[in-house]
């Protein structure tokens, strides 16, 4: 899974795939829409393959917390996280990534994951099977026998 053509645009909704590169700006379409527009170097944009989640332990890349919301939730998320208390946004994340820093991660930032994560699945933008094949195509090879 690679998010690093995936960007969040700061002060704009939603999340962005970058189409192609100009000088001093990118050509971007919008993920919910699938309209195209420019984003400026002057724009904040955040690459989701460099964002991380703080944990207890150490930060969690986000694709990572993906995976874990995938293993947990499956393909859609199984609540309304629009309309959810912080409680139940705490709880849930807390279900699917029990180690996250409960006083660095606020409920608006679970509510962004989670929403990031059901609008990336609906649109096919992750793919969590080259893992899993990575997994099976690497069998342990038998030690060498000495002569």
């Amino acid at each position: 899974m690679d998010l690093s053509k995936i960007v969040s645009i700061s002060g704009k909704p939603g999340l962005y795939v970058i189409k192609s590169q100009a000088i001093g700006r990118l050509i971007v379409e919008s993920v919910i829409d699938g309209k195209c527009s420019p984003a400026f170097a002057r724009d904040r944009m955040s690459s989701l393959e460099e964002i991380s989640i703080f944990s207890t332990d150490e930060d969690r890349p986000l694709k990572d917390v993906f995976k874990m919301i995938h293993e947990k939730m499956g393909d859609k998320v199984d609540f309304d996280f629009k309309k959810a208390a912080p409680e139940q946004l705490r709880e849930k994340f807390a279900f699917v990534m029990p180690d996250y820093d409960e006083e660095a991660v606020y409920p608006s930032d679970m509510k962004k994951v989670f929403a990031w994560y059901q609008m990336l699945m609906d649109k096919n933008l992750l793919d969590f099977t080259e893992e899993e094949e990575k997994k099976e195509e690497t069998p342990e090879q038998p030690a060498e026998k000495a002569e």
